[in-house]
C-alpha cells in the first residue's frame, strides 16, 4: 500500500461557501471518491475536523491502524483534512482515525460515506450511486404531478415491515424485491406517491429509522444503493412519486457518528439546552454553525438529485423551532427577542427550503411534520415565511379521531370537532395524516379507535376515509390502514395481509382504491384543495342528526360535488338545500356492499321548489348508516374507466 499523496477536490471558492453555510453539494467534494490521479487509480478522502491533532484512513489494508495513512490539513484552515491513497477500490470498508487534542482516538464512520456496513459500529463503505437511470418522462412532466393543484394521495410505508416472505419472516426484502410487490399494488390501490419511513443508515431498528448515523448512505439492510435506485426509478416509470423521511433535527450518540466527531461538540449544540433532546436521548444539529447548514443543505439536495426523490417530509420540524420543546421551566433559554422559537433552526429551514425550491423549482415538494400553530410556515421566505410547500394537518388528525372514538349517542356534544378545521384550513397548504404515530405506542390500530360492534366499526371508519379522501388537502394512509389491519404497527414482522381474506377487510380496501381513483378523476376534489375557493358548508350546524354536508367546487362554474356524512347508525331521509338550475346525482356510497356495507342505496328523491336556507330548492336524500356518501352536479356525466399498466 502507498502512502498518501496530496491530492484536492476543493476550489477556494468550495470553501468559501462551505464556511458561509452556502456549498449545497458537499457530497461531490467530501467522502470517500474513486478516481485516476497521474493514471494510477485510487480513492481521494476528505473529512471536516477542524479541532482534530491528527486525522488518518484505518481499514483492513492497513489492519486498522491510526497514523498509517495520514492525511493532511488544509492550509486554509478550513478543517478540512485530505488525501489520495492509490490502490483502493469500491467495496472496501474504511473509518477515520481521528486523534482529538486530548490525544483520545476516535474511529468514525465517515459522514459522507455512500454505504455503510450493517452492524453497530459499522464502518463505511467506498461507493458509488452511479445509476442509469430511466425514469425521463416522469422526470420531465413530474412538476404537473407534484404540484399543489395535482391529486396528491400519499401511501406512508416502513420498508422493513411492508412485506416480508419466505421461511424465515424476519429476513428483509431487497429493494428490487419490493419494487415487484409494490409497483402492481400501488397502481392497483391508486396512490399517487409512497413516503418511505427513513432510509438513510441507521443502527437501531426500533427506532424505525428516524435515529440517523449515515445520512448520505442508503441502508444496506435492503441493498446497494443502486438498489434502492432501482426501486425509486420503477416507481417513476409507472407514475408514483416518492417521498423520503428526512432527519434533520438530531443524531444518535454512537461512537462511529456525528457525536463529538473531532473531540468537540462539532456538529451539535454544545449547550445541552440547546443540543441535546430529552425525549430521544439524542443531539440536536447547531443549526448557527454555518458548515453544518451545508452538510444538511447537501444531504437534502444530494437525496433529491442524485436518486431522483420527489419530496422531503422534514421530521419534527416543532421540536427544532422551539427552544422549550419537551423542557420544563429553567431547561431552556430565550432568544435574543425573549421568544421560544429557535431563530437558528427557523434560519436554516428557510435557508433549506429557498435552496431546494430554486435547484429543483415546483419539480419537487417540501414538507413539515409540525404539530404547533407556528406561523407561515407553508408561505414564500420572501414574505416571512418558512418556505415549506406543506405541513401536515395535525389539529384535523387529532380532532378526527377524537370524534370518531365517541359513541354516536354523544356525537352531538363533539359535533364542532369535524367543523373546526373549516376555520383554519387555508392557512396554511395542509396534508391531513393519519401516519405511522398513530398505531403505536398502546393507540391501537384505526379500526379498533372506531366505536361500535364490528359492523359499526368498519361502517365508521369508511365513513371517517370519505371524510378525509373528500376533504381539502392532501392525503397521507399509513400502510396496513387501508385495509383495516387489527394489531398495531410492529415493526418486527410484515403486515397482516391474510386479514384480506375475510370480505370485511377486503371490502375496505376496495373503499380506500375507489377513494383514491374518485379524488384523482374528479378535479372539484384537488383543483382548488388549497384554496377557499374550492370549499364550501352547506349544512354545518346539525348537531343532533350528526350530519354534516359541505360542496367542493373545480376550476370550472359548473364542476361542483356535495358529500354528506351520516354519522349515526340510523338511516334517515335528509333534506338538502340546492341551487334550482342543477341536477344530482350519486356517484359514491361508502354503504355499497362491496365495501362491507348494508347496501342501503343513498336515492335522491323529492325535488322540489322550496327555499331552504339560503337556496331556493331542495331534494331529499336517504342516507345509509354511518355513511359518506358523494354527489355530483351533473351537466355532463364522464366515466373514467381505469387502465392499470405496468411497465416493463
Amino acid at each position: 500500500m502507498n502512502s498518501v499523496q496530496n491530492y484536492s477536490l476543493f476550489s477556494e471558492h468550495d470553501i468559501y461557501l462551505f464556511k458561509e453555510g452556502k456549498h449545497y453539494r458537499l457530497y461531490d467534494k467530501f467522502g470517500a471518491h474513486s478516481l485516476e490521479k497521474d493514471g494510477v487509480k485510487g480513492v481521494y478522502f476528505s473529512v471536516w475536523a477542524p479541532f482534530a491533532k491528527k486525522v488518518s484512513v484505518i481499514g483492513n489494508f492497513n489492519k486498522w491502524k491510526p497514523n498509517v495513512l495520514p492525511l493532511s490539513p488544509r492550509w486554509d484552515k478550513s478543517g478540512i483534512w485530505e488525501g489520495f491513497i492509490p490502490g483502493l477500490s469500491w467495496g472496501t470498508l474504511y473509518k477515520y482515525a481521528i486523534e482529538t487534542k486530548a490525544g483520545e482516538i476516535l474511529e468514525k464512520s465517515d459522514p459522507y460515506a455512500l454505504s455503510w456496513e450493517q452492524n453497530l459500529q459499522a464502518a463505511s463503505l467506498i461507493s458509488t450511486t452511479f445509476y442509469e437511470w430511466d425514469d425521463e418522462e416522469w422526470m420531465q412532466k413530474r412538476s404537473k404531478n407534484n404540484s399543489l393543484n395535482a391529486p396528491i394521495s400519499v401511501y406512508e410505508m416502513h420498508l422493513g415491515s411492508w412485506l416480508r416472505y419466505g421461511e424465515n419472516p424476519k429476513q428483509f426484502l431487497n429493494y428490487r424485491d419490493v419494487a415487484k410487490k409494490l409497483v402492481p399494488y400501488i397502481l392497483e390501490m391508486g396512490f399517487t406517491h409512497v413516503e418511505f419511513m427513513p432510509v438513510m443508515e441507521y443502527p437501531y431498528d426500533p427506532s424505525w429509522g428516524y435515529q440517523i448515523t449515515g445520512f448520505f448512505a442508503a441502508t444496506s439492510r435492503f441493498g446497494s444503493p443502486q438498489d434502492l435506485m432501482f426501486l425509486i426509478n420503477e416507481l417513476h416509470r409507472n407514475d408514483i412519486g416518492v417521498i423520503l423521511d428526512w432527519v434533520p433535527s438530531h443524531f444518535p450518540g454512537d461512537a462511529n457518528g456525528l457525536h463529538k466527531f473531532d473531540g468537540s461538540y462539532l456538529y451539535e449544540h454544545e449547550d445541552p439546552r440547546k443540543g441535546f433532546h430529552p425525549d430521544w436521548k439524542s443531539y440536536i444539529f447547531n443549526y448557527g454553525r454555518n458548515e453544518v447548514k451545508s452538510f444538511l443543505i447537501s444531504n437534502a439536495m444530494f437525496w433529491l438529485d442524485r436518486y431522483h426523490v420527489d419530496g422531503l417530509r422534514v421530521d419534527a420540524v416543532t421540536s427544532m423551532l422551539h427552544l422549550d420543546y419537551s423542557r420544563n421551566e429553567g431547561e431552556w433559554e430565550p432568544n435574543i427577542l425573549g421568544g421560544n422559537v429557535n431563530l437558528e433552526a427557523k434560519i436554516f429551514l428557510q435557508e433549506f427550503n429557498t435552496a431546494v425550491y430554486k435547484e429543483f423549482g415546483e419539480s419537487i415538494m417540501t414538507i413539515a411534520e409540525e404539530s404547533s400553530d407556528f406561523p407561515m410556515l407553508t408561505k414564500p421566505v420572501h414574505d416571512g415565511g418558512v418556505g415549506f410547500g406543506m405541513k401536515w394537518m395535525m389539529g384535523w388528525m387529532h380532532d378526527t379521531l377524537k370524534y370518531f372514538k365517541e359513541d354516536p349517542i354523544n356525537r352531538k356534544h363533539f359535533h364542532h370537532k369535524l367543523t373546526f378545521a373549516s376555520m383554519y384550513m387555508f392557512n396554511e397548504n395542509y396534508m391531513m395524516p393519519l401516519s405511522h404515530d398513530e398505531v403505536v405506542h398502546g393507540k391501537s390500530s384505526l379500526i379498533y379507535k372506531m366505536v361500535g360492534d364490528e359492523w359499526q366499526k368498519f361502517a365508521n371508519l369508511r365513513a371517517l376515509y370519505v371524510y378525509m379522501f373528500t376533504h381539502p388537502g392532501a392525503k397521507l394512509l399509513f400502510m396496513g390502514d387501508e385495509f383495516g389491519q387489527t394489531s398495531e404497527w410492529n415493526f418486527k414482522q410484515s403486515l397482516d395481509w391474510h386479514l384480506l381474506e375475510y370480505p370485511i377487510h377486503k371490502g375496505l380496501q376496495t373503499l380506500v382504491k375507489d377513494l383514491n381513483h374518485l379524488y384523482k378523476n374528479e378535479t372539484g376534489f384537488y383543483e382548488n384543495q388549497f384554496n377557499p375557493n374550492g370549499f364550501e358548508w352547506v349544512e354545518a350546524d346539525d348537531k343532533d342528526n350528526s350530519v354534516f354536508i359541505y360542496s367542493r367546487k373545480g376550476k370550472k362554474q359548473d364542476d361542483v360535488l356535495m358529500v354528506i356524512l351520516n354519522l349515526t347508525p340510523r338511516v334517515i331521509d335528509y333534506k338538502v338545500g340546492v341551487d334550482k338550475s342543477t341536477k344530482w346525482e350519486v356517484i359514491f356510497n361508502s354503504d355499497d356492499e362491496k365495501y362491507g356495507g348494508s347496501n342501503v342505496q343513498a336515492n335522491i328523491f323529492n325535488e322540489v321548489d322550496e327555499v331552504w336556507k339560503d337556496k331556493n330548492k331542495t331534494i331529499s336524500i336517504n342516507l345509509p348508516a354511518l355513511s359518506g356518501v358523494v354527489l355530483r352536479q351533473s351537466k355532463v356525466i364522464s366515466t373514467k374507466k381505469l387502465k392499470l399498466k405496468i411497465k416493463k
